[in-house]
């Protein structure tokens, strides 16, 4: 990654949570950094922190995970790039960070799952990118639910307050479904997929933090 050259007076950081973010210089770094953060169960409702709350807090759920992970790139001078993954049937989208490295696309990705995790920079395109998480996107009944993925979804727009250091980041969550999606199957080949086996049932119970 490159050095640190963005303006932390429109930002806003304190001095000790640029300390954080200052030592993150990977994407390897960053997705340990996420990961090692406590599961966001969301026990008192619906909830979309902050960067600033969630460093507070010490827990945290997919986007706001994807948006410490995305402020952490662009510290380092790399676009703040979020991806939205679009799931059916009721089960839980998810959103992911991105990064490029010689012309590929990878992931940065908070989960308590092990398969909605980091995606290394191997894929060519977006769409191949987000097909890494089709087969063991599952919801409780054992069906595959993914079925749509966004265009990069760029947040330098926004204030930091809007996402950085303010009561939460609602605006960010609510703004992504706008962005143009695009569909991973067909309604063809969502009435021909195949249920998952007992195995797979058996490792989607394993979590990373228990509730």
């Amino acid at each position: 990654m490159k050095k640190i050259i963005f303006n932390n007076k429109i930002i806003g950081l304190t001095p000790d949570e640029l300390a954080i973010f200052a030592k993150l210089t990977s994407p390897e770094k960053i997705q340990t950094f996420v990961s090692a953060i406590p599961h966001n169960f969301e026990r008192n409702g619906d909830s979309c922190m902050s960067v600033r709350e969630v460093l507070a807090k010490r827990r945290a759920h997919c986007i706001e995970g994807a948006i410490v992970a995305a402020l952490a790139l662009w510290v380092h001078g790399e676009r703040p790039l979020l991806m939205d993954l679009v799931a059916g049937g009721g089960d839980f989208d998810h959103v992911v960070t991105l990064f490029k490295r010689n012309g590929c696309w990878g992931a940065i990705s908070k989960g308590n799952h092990a398969y909605t995790l980091y995606r290394d920079p191997v894929y060519r395109t977006l769409r191949e990118l987000a097909m890494s998480y089709f087969h063991e996107y599952y919801d409780l009944r054992g069906k595959k639910t993914l079925r749509e993925y966004s265009l990069p979804f760029d947040i330098r727009k926004y204030k930091s307050e809007d996402w950085i250091t303010g009561v939460d980041a609602w605006r960010l969550a609510e703004d992504i479904g706008s962005v143009r999606h695009f569909p991973l199957v067909t309604q063809h080949q969502v009435l021909s997929l195949r249920g998952i086996d007992e195995i797979e049932r058996k490792v989607a119970k394993i979590t990373e933090f228990k509730k």
